[in-house]
């Protein structure tokens, strides 16, 4: 298995442990060069939200020496991104990833399981 997929794998897992809900990985590399892969999860409330961020973060750098190129949303946002390149990881309040509907935005993408 190649590297990225392997970053993605350990996202949901992590994701899966902060008991991260509604997760989908979708292969955007087809349809677009900003990244390979999205990982979009959704979250009951802010705290579990920032609770997520940094344990994603925490994991990735451990476990690859992998530091975010670029972060959006501060700690109390309701949707916060991590940019690792290749993998964008997309995490939200259920009402605003309800209200931005990636997954409709990126339709073109595949969704896939791991």
């Amino acid at each position: 298995m190649d590297k990225t997929l392997e970053i993605v794998k350990t996202v949901k897992a992590v994701l899966e442990d902060k008991k991260g809900e509604d997760i989908d990985i979708l292969d955007i590399s087809g349809v677009s060069v900003v990244a390979d892969y999205f990982v979009v999860a959704s979250a009951t409330n802010i705290n579990q939200l920032d609770a997520m961020k940094d344990e994603v973060e925490e994991r990735l750098y451990k476990d690859y020496s992998l530091g975010p190129k670029n972060v959006e949303g501060k700690r109390g946002s309701t949707w916060i991104l991590l940019d690792y390149g290749d993998v964008i990881v997309h995490l939200f309040t259920r009402e605003d990833r309800a209200f931005y509907d990636l997954e409709r935005i990126w339709k073109d993408g595949k969704k896939i399981e791991l």
